[in-house]
């Protein structure tokens, strides 16, 4: 469970390398935005799983490095480097890499979950 803000990012980086699908998924709130391209919007669970599970597919290995938390009471903007090495639908090698903002909120159990998730920052 990610008890800070900072939690979110290691836990995202842990289930993605592992494939783990459902664990992904309970680092984002019920209606919680992704952004999985620039300028295209993934609303929703069953959105933002779709996205999701089209990176997982490139079976790939992520490296998040966080660069920066703000964080005002319950909501907190964090920044990351992320480079994502995997093999495309054609079998060769695939990495995309880019600085990401997102905004967490911590829930009334006390985690954080992403409700903005922009992988490409904003872009």
């Amino acid at each position: 469970m990610a008890i800070t803000p900072q939690d979110t990012q290691r836990e995202f980086a842990q289930a993605f390398n592992a494939g783990d699908i459902e664990s992904l998924m309970a680092l984002y709130a019920r209606d919680a935005t992704l952004v999985p391209q620039p300028g295209q919007e993934a609303r929703g669970q069953a959105a933002i799983r779709d996205a999701l599970q089209a990176f997982l597919q490139l079976k790939g290995h992520i490296d998040l490095q966080p660069t920066s938390v703000v964080q005002s009471g319950d909501t907190a903007l964090m920044r990351s480097h992320w480079r994502l090495a995997g093999t495309g639908p054609d079998g060769k090698p695939v990495t995309l890499e880019a600085d990401s903002a997102e905004v967490a909120q911590r829930q009334a159990d006390g985690r954080w979950v992403y409700v903005i998730d922009s992988p490409y920052g904003g872009a």
